[in-house]
């Protein structure tokens, strides 16, 4: 029988950051982020349900000049049941959380000893981040408390980001201490009793990677929204000077609006939006569109990747000529935000996120508590939001039609958006309100607090590395797609090998077309996704774009002097604009009046420095000299110190030879192109299997061993 617990002292321990309870610096650099605002707003609601009986905040003690005296303060009184504790530990002054590492025993040390001067220890305690779950970890251990962890960003998922910038994977270790810090979160889900994460896609494709991931470990509450600063239309939104700003360069300023709000990222896929807004008459009739896509001065002192989002988006509004129907304000302030919803529910609008994924999706709870209807995409965490809340419309991203269709329903059908606005009020304020998250809290830990409910644990099996020991990369048309029976085969097999290999596509298609054809024959997310033959290079579990390949290949690409060359070479014609990208022009060729290797010694002559590349005997790309689908492999290779004998490699057409040849295990699946891969037959290394598609891809992995030798390399 467990003991009784009435009234539950819960510690919150977030060691990093500055943390204080009024005018929170957030922002004021990396570690005063949304995890300090989580801590501190997690510790007010609990301390106002009445069996809490006291919650600590936990964080360290900083004496420095430099920053408020405030945090020098050992006990700050929040209210009579909810106060701050900060613990002494390494150096006075304030450093950054990389830098804490070898602190956190003495943290852990001194943290008890102040426990065990009470008259009572806490019956939970709620470590925030890897270096809270270590401190945890070890004040559980000892006192005999059950600990409850949220990661609130994961190591192995923060490398893949860090490589995507640039970061070698040595200067990671330097910077970030990040074997450490993966270490730290094993530990921690080794002793946590109940992990609590944001949305069930964080379970499945960051927490199942790390070795003691218990599936019953896991459990999902939404994190809250401040239902006081985001809130319903108060009625005079439409007189403001913040509505003035947004709509000054809208012919007709009092239609509804339809309002998007996101960072100039290719992945939130706002053209999209435009496309779908430029082809519907009558959606151009019935409303305004409003985007608000981050803070600019100049478009051409943006960051590559957002200058290209801008170009897209003002191209697009040029084709389909909406000036005047379209605003897309250069300014606005995070405090603005709570007004801009109002506006746009004020205007009987409709908030918009058609985002090529959305892993959580906080800004459409900040529009449902607005009581603005949704449409959002059908990707993630919306899903649950909407089944939630019952206040819109999922969409797919990729689909222009399902967006229009979803606007037009929602602004021609008054009763059925009365009806999402009311519904997403009392959805937010049930399910999504920090009072709400509270509750559900409190449901889930006091079971664990009265040793009524402890954790089962499964078996599990350690993995001898870090980091993935192998990987597979494959192409995508007539290599995974053409046989769905053994794709399936292949995707489990896949899965039930995900922790120690790293899954990755290289296609030649667009990243958006890519993903559709994905979608259409239900092949997850992969490790690594290769798009534009090489050119593009993306990362799970968000799509982080690899911006420093992109600086990599950038080198001698001239790509209208390329068009010059060939936009009227005969036996050319250009493929349409889906197909072309930043480093990729593409062209249907007629063998029968153009020869390949005579269009490469023009451009050589030309002095023009690119990779030409042949696939499925009709499709000619141009790309840059250091871009290809194996250049891209051997750069993952390196970025990710996965040996190439490691790596198994399947394709099926001339566009993936060179990430066949050299030192990979490769596999030519049979199909009626592979005449483009004849000449590797004698090569070594390379394996022509005798089935097509994924079944070929089967075939080959058996015949090289591949997953066995894996076993055999963890157990030696």
């Amino acid at each position: 029988m467990g003991d009784t617990v009435e009234q539950m002292y819960i510690a919150l321990i977030s060691v990093h950051g500055l943390i204080r309870a009024d005018n929170l610096e957030l922002g004021r650099d990396a570690d005063t982020g949304g995890q300090t605002l989580y801590v501190l707003e997690l510790a007010q609601a609990l301390s106002e349900l009445p069996n809490v009986s006291q919650v600590d905040l936990v964080t360290r003690r900083i004496i420095d000049s430099h920053v408020d005296a405030d945090y020098a303060d050992p006990i700050e009184v929040v209210n009579d049941k909810f106060r701050i504790v900060r613990i002494d530990a390494g150096p006075e002054e304030y450093i950054y959380k990389e830098q804490l590492w070898e602190h956190l025993d003495g943290f852990a040390d001194n943290l008890a000893d102040f426990f065990r001067k009470q008259d009572h220890i806490p019956d939970l305690i709620h470590s925030h981040y890897a270096d809270a779950g270590l401190v945890g970890s070890h004040v559980a251990n000892l006192l005999g408390i059950p600990l409850v962890h949220t990661g609130h960003s994961l190591g192995r998922v923060k490398r893949r980001r860090l490589l995507a910038s640039g970061l070698t994977t040595e200067q990671i270790e330097s910077l970030y201490n990040m074997t450490r810090r993966i270490e730290a979160e094993e530990i921690t889900l080794a002793t946590a009793e109940r992990v609590i994460t944001s949305t069930h896609q964080e379970i499945e494709e960051q927490y199942e990677i790390y070795d003691h991931y218990q599936p019953d470990q896991m459990r999902v509450i939404p994190p809250g929204t401040n239902i006081k600063q985001f809130k319903p239309p108060e009625g005079n939104e439409l007189e403001t000077e913040l509505f003035g700003k947004l709509t000054h360069q809208l012919v007709e300023p009092n239609k509804p609006v339809i309002l998007a709000l996101s960072r100039p990222d290719k992945r939130k896929n706002i053209a999209v939006l435009i496309e779908a807004y430029g082809e519907s008459e009558r959606l151009q009739q019935l409303a305004n569109l409003v985007i608000i896509a981050g803070n600019r001065d100049d478009i051409d002192d943006l960051e590559a990747g957002a200058q290209e989002v801008f170009h897209e988006l003002l191209v697009a509004i040029d084709r389909y000529d909406l000036y005047g129907k379209v605003a897309m304000p250069k300014h606005h302030k995070r405090e603005q935000v709570p007004l801009m919803y109002r506006i746009a529910a004020a205007s009987g609008g409709v908030f918009v996120n058609p985002a090529l994924t959305e892993p959580f999706g906080l800004t459409l709870i900040e529009a449902a508590a607005s009581g603005v209807p949704i449409i959002a995409t059908e990707d993630g965490g919306p899903r649950d939001i909407i089944g939630n809340c019952h206040n819109g419309i999922l969409i797919d991203p990729l689909e222009t039609s399902t967006i229009t269709d979803a606007l037009l329903k929602l602004l021609t059908d008054n009763a059925l958006w009365n009806n999402y606005s009311s519904n997403g009020l009392e959805g937010v304020a049930k399910c999504y309100s920090w009072q709400a998250h509270a509750k559900r809290y409190i449901e889930l830990v006091t079971p664990l607090a009265q040793r009524a409910e402890l954790l089962q644990r499964q078996p599990l099996e350690r993995t001898s590395h870090v980091y993935a020991e192998q990987a597979i990369f494959t192409d995508l048309d007539l290599n995974l797609i053409g046989d769905d029976v053994s794709l399936h085969k292949l995707i489990n097999l896949i899965r039930e090998n995900r922790k120690t290999t790293k899954f990755a596509i290289a296609t030649g298609r667009r990243l958006d077309v890519a993903l559709r054809m994905m979608k259409k024959h239900q092949i997850p997310e992969p490790d690594i996704l290769i798009t534009s033959s090489g050119t593009e290079i993306y990362y799970a579990p968000k799509l982080t774009p690899d911006t420093s390949w992109a600086q990599h290949i950038d080198y001698h690409w001239t790509p209208h002097k390329v068009r010059q060359l060939l936009d009227d070479y005969p036996g050319l014609e250009k493929q349409p604009k889906a197909e072309q990208s930043r480093f990729k022009l593409s062209y249907y060729i007629d063998p029968e009046q153009a020869d390949i290797e005579e269009i490469k010694r023009l451009l050589h002559q030309e002095e023009q420095s690119v990779h030409v590349q042949l696939a499925f005997g009709q499709y000619l790309d141009i790309l840059p000299i250091r871009a290809s689908k194996g250049m891209a492999l051997r750069y993952v290779a390196d970025h990710w110190q996965i040996p190439l004998e490691h790596i198994f490699v399947a394709g099926g057409s001339g566009a993936d030879e060179d990430m066949m040849r050299g030192n990979t295990l490769a596999a030519v699946v049979a199909n009626r192109h592979n005449e483009e891969l004849s000449q590797l037959i004698d090569t070594d290394r390379i394996y022509f299997a005798d089935k097509p598609f994924a079944a070929g891809i089967l075939e080959s992995l058996e015949h090289y061993q591949f997953f066995h030798q894996a076993k055999t390399k963890k157990t030696s």
